[in-house]
């Protein structure tokens, strides 16, 4: 059999639109339907009953757009520099671009959030700009780096996305449903770049998924299991009322926090798998 396998951009455009349903899913429940904005508002009930953090994630997002992005920006020239990957280099900054731009047309023009009846702030503020910049950043490193360390890129970009998008929620900036409606809006645009990459990167020699990729693989998945478990379990002591709790608002607070790093982690491991034979 031929080691080289055809590069098609088919797995990549088939993402994109689980992306776009999954957008328009989030959005329909969490913004349009009066359960779901109950819910939503609930977990950042609870996040403004406590204070915990919140000076220092305040200052992780004072540092978003301009020190973290400028790191992120060095990092990849430097990745781009030493692999001579100019081209990965220039779709991963379209990428990054439109998203930044899509998310911000979207909360800021396209879509609304209608008044319910939700007792909380009515303002729309879906997706959250600041993830997105955050998810965006982390982007342009992946797409860069080598199929050998692309783990890395995506648990660590992970990492930051999704402490940028907590810190969102810690500070009373966003809802969860927003942070998570950005990450995938920068899912969708990295989709994207993948399939033009595939356009130009002809053959790629089916390669083994190397050891520390295998590994990587499982700390993402560990993670991404455990708030998954955390989310429910936090979800079933809010609804029902266990231990005596006067107010779901805390368990809906910490169910929201788990669900961001479960989502967050799961689209990390994902996008290893998506992009592993990317040259």
């Amino acid at each position: 059999m031929h080691p080289f396998s055809r590069l098609t951009p088919t797995r990549y455009i088939g993402a994109a639109v689980l992306c776009i349903l999954a957008f328009v899913g989030l959005y329909l429940f969490f913004v349009r339907d009066e359960t779901g904005q109950a819910i939503d508002q609930l977990a950042f009930n609870g996040a403004e009953n406590g204070t915990t953090g919140a000076e220092v994630t305040r200052s992780l997002l004072d540092l978003i757009p301009s020190v973290m992005v400028a790191v992120g920006a060095i990092v990849s020239l430097v990745i781009a520099a030493v692999r001579r990957a100019w081209f990965p280099l220039v779709v991963g900054v379209g990428s990054a671009l439109a998203a930044t731009v899509t998310t911000q047309l979207l909360k800021n023009v396209f879509l609304t959030r209608p008044d319910l009846g939700v007792d909380g702030y009515v303002s729309n503020s879906f997706p959250s700009g600041h993830t997105t910049v955050a998810a965006a950043s982390a982007l342009i490193v992946f797409l860069v780096a080598s199929p050998h360390t692309r783990w890395l890129a995506g648990t660590l970009g992970a990492a930051f996305a999704v402490a940028a998008g907590v810190s969102t929620l810690v500070s009373l900036w966003h809802r969860p449903s927003d942070v998570i409606a950005a990450l995938l809006v920068v899912s969708f645009w990295g989709c994207v770049g993948g399939a033009v990459l595939t356009r130009a990167g002809g053959r790629q020699r089916a390669r083994r998924t190397p050891t520390p990729a295998k590994v990587g693989l499982r700390l993402q998945s560990w993670i991404a299991v455990l708030a998954a478990v955390v989310t429910a379990v936090a979800v079933g002591i809010g609804a029902t009322g266990a231990f005596g709790m006067t107010s779901a608002a805390p368990m809906a607070y910490l169910g929201s926090v788990t669900a961001i790093v479960a989502v967050g982690f799961a689209l990390a491991i994902t996008a290893t798998r998506l992009f592993d034979r990317l040259p």
